[in-house]
């Protein structure tokens, strides 16, 4: 069986949870399939864990283009090198264009995985403009036509059937994100958490993320300054979406470093063994998202030890067990599609009481840490994850 996948993010380029779920993925289906990932970015190696790999890159005709019409260039170049395929597989609404296409042109199944939707992230409109329109359009005619939906949760198979009533019911399928458990494992020592400016005998809490509206961060930032003053907070932050957000998330920060000491920023996204050890060396793991289809870095941080205070929004709930693995909080949101509270500063003060019921009790976060990784382990391996992967194409070949 030749499955291709399509892809924005592979290794090395990667910045969320949906290029981290290709790769893992990949690695385990090759040993099972032909699979060949065509991924866009820069030229890579060829040959990833025994799957085939090609790049694509922007087109030169479009180099000034808005950014949606370029990643649409780029599918119609993936479109011809998928023929020969027995099924294609897109993930995001930046490759679900061209697997729409190759389906047609192929006369092949295409099955997607949905990472995200875009009627839930209205705020891309800021980064996109009209580009938002395209994307939008790209991914519901891609989802309607789609012969299998994969949704990493079942809070997001919900936010599909919403989303897009014209999909049938029966053919979304609910296949978790995963975790490498033997990749992701505590690591004690703490030259790179003092190297970072992190004190490991401070209690601390930890978010890692790229800088959107979906991840909460000022809330976050927020409910900071409520906690108790020997608390560190460590931001792990990717570049902002927007200036303005970017301008946003700065301001309190500065305003967070005026009032307490502990307040360390890292501006860069971590290699793999630096940020297990920061996760390590984290009393608690903050998950304030507003939106997260499931958040493969609940997972990491479970994985590493890390107790989770999350907000109880998609499909985080069906990772962090609340009063076990952590603490789930409350969210009422407005049903407009941009996730926000009802009460902010209701979530804000509820946050912050999470937070410091669990920094506040080492004993408890361990141990909630210590239950984080066993259901990490037996939950969420990629194994079992590509075998139900598996599982969705044969359904529909």
């Amino acid at each position: 069986m030749r499955i291709d996948i399509v892809t924005k993010e592979f290794p090395p380029e990667i910045y969320g949870g949906a290029g981290v779920h290709v790769a893992e993925l990949s690695r385990v289906l090759a040993h099972q399939v032909d699979l060949r990932v065509r991924a866009f970015g820069e030229p890579r190696p060829e040959d990833f864990h025994g799957a085939t790999v090609s790049s694509y890159k922007t087109l030169d005709a479009l180099a000034s283009a808005n950014p949606a019409l370029q990643t649409l260039g780029v599918d119609l170049s993936i479109v011809p090198d998928i023929a020969g395929a027995d099924l294609v597989h897109s993930h995001t609404w930046y490759a679900n264009m061209a697997g729409h296409l190759a389906s047609m042109l192929h006369g092949i199944p295409h099955v997607l995985s949905a990472h995200s939707l875009e009627p839930l992230r209205p705020w891309k409109a800021e980064q996109l403009g009209g580009g938002y329109a395209l994307s939008s359009w790209a991914e519901k005619t891609s989802y309607e036509a789609a012969a299998a939906i994969i949704a990493v949760s079942d809070g997001m198979r919900q936010d599909i059937l919403r989303s897009y009533p014209n999909v049938d019911p029966a053919k979304v399928k609910v296949v978790h994100n995963g975790i490498d458990a033997a990749m992701w494992q505590q690591d004690s020592n703490d030259d790179v958490v003092r190297s970072l400016g992190i004190d490991p005998t401070r209690p601390s809490v930890v978010w890692v993320g790229r800088v959107t509206r979906q991840k909460g961060v000022p809330y976050l930032l927020k409910a900071a300054a409520l906690l108790p003053p020997e608390v560190q907070l460590v931001l792990c932050a990717g570049a902002a979406d927007t200036p303005e957000l970017g301008a946003e998330v700065n301001a309190l920060i500065d305003g967070l470093k005026a009032q307490r000491s502990g307040v360390v920023v890292i501006e860069r996204m971590l290699p793999r063994a630096e940020l297990i050890q920061v996760l390590s060396h984290a009393t608690v793991f903050a998950c304030p998202s507003i939106y997260e289809p499931l958040g493969i870095v609940n997972l990491e941080a479970m994985a590493c030890g890390a107790a989770v205070v999350a907000s109880a929004t998609g499909g985080i709930p069906e990772v962090v067990e609340d009063g076990v693995t952590g603490l789930l909080v409350p969210l009422a949101q407005v049903s407009d599609g941009t996730g926000t509270p009802l009460d902010p500063d209701k979530f804000v003060h509820d946050f912050a009481h999470a937070l410091t019921a669990v920094v506040s009790d080492p004993a408890r976060a361990k141990a909630m840490g210590e239950a984080g990784r066993v259901r990490a382990t037996e939950h969420f391996s990629w194994e079992s994850i590509a075998a139900q992967t598996l599982d969705v194409y044969r359904s529909v070949l």
